[in-house]
């Protein structure tokens, strides 16, 4: 994941941040082999009962979309805004109030837009309590998503990436 998507500069993030370092998710959400690895490690992060998926625009909806595939359950696809034509939804997919629906994201700061649309997804009747991503930044996401009631489970966290990165480099220098 790191090798395909870590990127560093300097990034604006989604939270109004400026960050040395990005994670590029289209490129490891874009690469089948890494995104089924990323689909198997996802599902086991799931609670062990729940009706949906809902995967956040844009980078949660392929996650969603492909643990949908696996797991067999349905998705939603959750908008940041309604659409203003059509069916003007906010979330698409066909849902049912008194639902449970698993929120699925790609990369985790702040939780900004995650706990913006689980209160909205909330407001239409749906029951979310849980969250998985791929990456928790550990920037106070955690914090937040458990501040509204959510667990928030990751794949990996920024730390895990960093000591899994460290290893690797130190098993390349013994292997010199």
């Amino acid at each position: 994941i790191k090798t395909a998507s870590y990127l560093t500069g300097q990034f604006k993030l989604r939270s109004g941040r400026t960050s040395s370092f990005y994670w590029d998710k289209y490129r490891f959400e874009s690469n089948p082999v890494l995104l089924q690895a990323i689909v198997d490690e996802l599902q086991a992060l799931l609670p062990a009962s729940f009706d949906k998926f809902a995967g956040l625009e844009l980078g949660g909806i392929p996650l969603a979309t492909g643990l949908s595939l696996k797991a067999g359950k349905p998705c939603l696809y959750v908008r940041k805004e309604a659409k203003t034509y059509g069916t003007c939804n906010l979330v698409e997919g066909g849902f049912h109030a008194g639902e449970k629906a698993v929120v699925v994201e790609d990369v985790i700061t702040t939780a900004g837009q995650v706990c913006a649309s689980v209160s909205q997804m909330r407001e239409l009747g749906l029951i979310v309590e849980h969250v998985v991503c791929v990456i928790d930044r550990q920037q106070g996401g955690r914090e937040k998503t458990e501040g509204i009631g959510c667990t928030l489970a990751s794949v990996f966290t920024l730390e895990e990436l960093d000591r899994l990165t460290l290893q690797c480099h130190m098993k390349n220098r013994i292997q010199l």
